[in-house]
């Protein structure tokens, strides 16, 4: 009898703890219009593609004849390469969107997150935009978007530009919070409805190799845009769905000039896997930013660009 008393009220805390803990983080969806008056500026547009409404950006000369089409990390949306398109699109075009299941372009129909479904994805919109051939590139997840394209569909890509991503890796010297409750089978199923803000935080602070650097901008907007409908359910079924994408002897078939670009402070994805890629990609250029973390594109945008800039000129 006791020990049934002892368990009784060791539920009870637990259930306790979850209504305290939805109460203080309940976050309801928000409606897609809602979210476009803030982030969905021009030169946003919304193109259909497979059974979603695609946020893109189209930006720059349309007679550029390789045109740049980036693309974002896990958690992440088309405004991480707000700056860097700033400092390109005057000599060339840059396509960026939100890939499935995150920022506006929200979840898939088919709640299918396979990497070959975001190649499709991509090349739909670039079919969309009469587009048959660009630069790929893509920070973490958008890197290994960005390898399959070259692996499944050579003729499409150019060139590539690889960001703290791309080599078949999991894991980092950290870890995040919001990753272990992502893990977690039914601890994450509260996200659907709650989203702490600390979470976010924690996510962040995670990826940049200078944490004070990272604004209330940035916060909010990942946390805005995660409220999008039906967004954090497609993050908990992309999570599940993760792949390693192609294996290392696979990228020795990449024959496109590929440059590889980390942050040596990169907490999620450690450095080695960059030497590693750049050693299994032909060919390749490698370079790292000793102070920068997992997106520097973001973090320093000015202080990156200068090695892509000179990447897309030879």
């Amino acid at each position: 009898m006791l020990v049934l008393k002892i368990i009784l009220g060791f539920v009870g805390v637990l259930v306790a703890a979850a209504l305290v803990f939805f109460v203080a983080n309940y976050a309801p969806e928000k409606p897609v219009d809602e979210l476009k008056a803030r982030w969905a500026k021009p030169p946003s547009q919304f193109v259909a593609i497979q059974g979603m409404q695609a946020h893109v950006r189209d930006e720059g000369p349309r007679d550029d004849p390789q045109p740049i089409v980036f693309m974002h990390g896990m958690g992440s949306s088309l405004h991480a390469w707000e700056d860097w398109v700033r400092l390109l699109k005057d000599k060339r075009r840059v396509i960026t969107m939100d890939l499935p299941g995150y920022g506006l372009t929200g979840p898939a129909p088919d709640r299918n997150y396979g990497r070959d479904r975001d190649v499709a994805f991509v090349i739909a919109i670039l079919d969309a935009l009469s587009v048959k051939r660009a630069v790929w590139g893509g920070n973490s997840l958008g890197a290994g978007v960005s390898v399959a394209a070259a692996l499944s569909h050579p003729d499409r890509v150019a060139k590539l530009i690889l960001v703290d991503g791309g080599y078949p890796l999991f894991g980092g010297r950290s870890d995040p919070i919001g990753l272990r409750i992502l893990e977690t089978p039914g601890i994450n199923a509260l996200l659907r409805n709650t989203l702490p803000r600390f979470m976010i935080v924690s996510g962040m602070r995670a990826a940049w190799g200078d944490p004070n650097k990272i604004t209330d901008e940035n916060i909010d907007r990942a946390y805005e845009l995660t409220q999008r409908e039906g967004n954090r359910q497609a993050i908990i079924d992309r999570f599940g769905q993760r792949q390693r994408g192609a294996s290392p002897s696979r990228l020795g078939e990449i024959k496109v000039p590929t440059l590889v670009m980390w942050g040596k402070k990169d907490g999620l994805i450690p450095v080695e896997a960059a030497h590693k890629l750049h050693a299994a990609i032909p060919g390749s250029q490698l370079v790292i930013f000793d102070e920068l973390g997992h997106a520097p594109e973001e973090e320093d945008p000015a202080g990156t660009i200068g090695a892509v800039q000179k990447f897309l000129a030879e």
